[in-house]
């Protein structure tokens, strides 16, 4: 009996430092504090749709944890030399990423779109010869516009905010960006300032990245599918885009 006591008694203090173990373990999150409207500050909270989404997935996945909102430029460094866990802050999933991160199973399609001033003439890439864009430090819009745009200015701002007011009051000719965030912008604050012109120029898909090899990535990809499936997923993006995820 006094075995069986003493054998009872380990079993329950492993099973507890088990469960302590388990539960200290706190993710360390990461997300854009200028990106709307993925995340955002609000009355000093940060809200938006990376934020909202993360929250659910982080319940899914029965982890605390906690949020480091951060400049964008910082956030693929900070994830690969691990001092963030995982992070979503409109991320596009590229090949030079993909080479120091890993990145989670697509949560949301976008793609770049061109925004101009209300009285513009320019109606696509094509007008945009000798003309100065502005684009956010660090995004795909970048690269696109190397490649694509190579008879244009560029002028990069690191939020694209600055990018926004540039264009409105004449400081560039257009802003490539992220069509989700423009158009949000288009429909509020830069309402009858500014318009969206041409068509989505390159389709991309955002993911939440991880520092390679990491021990989260394959729970967060069960988590997302299962809110997929079970409409939480549907509900978060319908409140923060107004529609219904394709």
């Amino acid at each position: 009996m006094i075995f069986k006591f003493i054998f009872r008694a380990i079993i329950v203090v492993v099973a507890l430092g088990f469960v302590h173990v388990t539960n200290a373990q706190e993710v360390k999150f990461a997300t854009d504090n200028s990106n709307i409207p993925f995340s955002y500050m609000e009355n000093g909270k940060l809200v938006g749709f990376d934020v909202e989404l993360w929250d659910a997935i982080a319940k899914e996945m029965g982890v605390k944890y906690t949020t480091t909102p951060m400049d964008f430029s910082t956030v693929i460094s900070d994830v690969h030399i691990g001092q963030i866990d995982v992070a979503m802050a409109g991320l596009i999933i590229t090949r030079t990423r993909s080479n120091v991160v890993d990145f989670s199973k697509p949560y949301y399609e976008g793609g770049l779109v061109l925004l101009v001033r209300s009285d513009s003439t320019i109606k696509s890439v094509d007008d945009l010869k000798g003309k100065t864009i502005a684009i956010k430090n660090g995004t795909s819009a970048f690269p696109y516009a190397i490649e694509h745009l190579p008879n244009t200015q560029r002028h990069l701002f690191p939020e694209i905010d600055a990018a926004f007011n540039d264009l409105v009051n004449g400081g560039v000719d257009a802003v490539l960006f992220d069509a989700p965030v423009v158009m949000h912008y288009a429909a509020t604050e830069g309402k009858d300032k500014v318009k969206v012109v041409g068509g989505v120029l390159e389709q991309q898909s955002y993911g939440a990245a991880f520092p390679q090899g990491s021990q989260w990535l394959n729970r967060y990809n069960l988590a997302l599918k299962h809110l997929q499936d079970n409409g939480t997923y549907a509900a978060i993006y319908k409140k923060w885009f107004g529609v219904n995820p394709s």
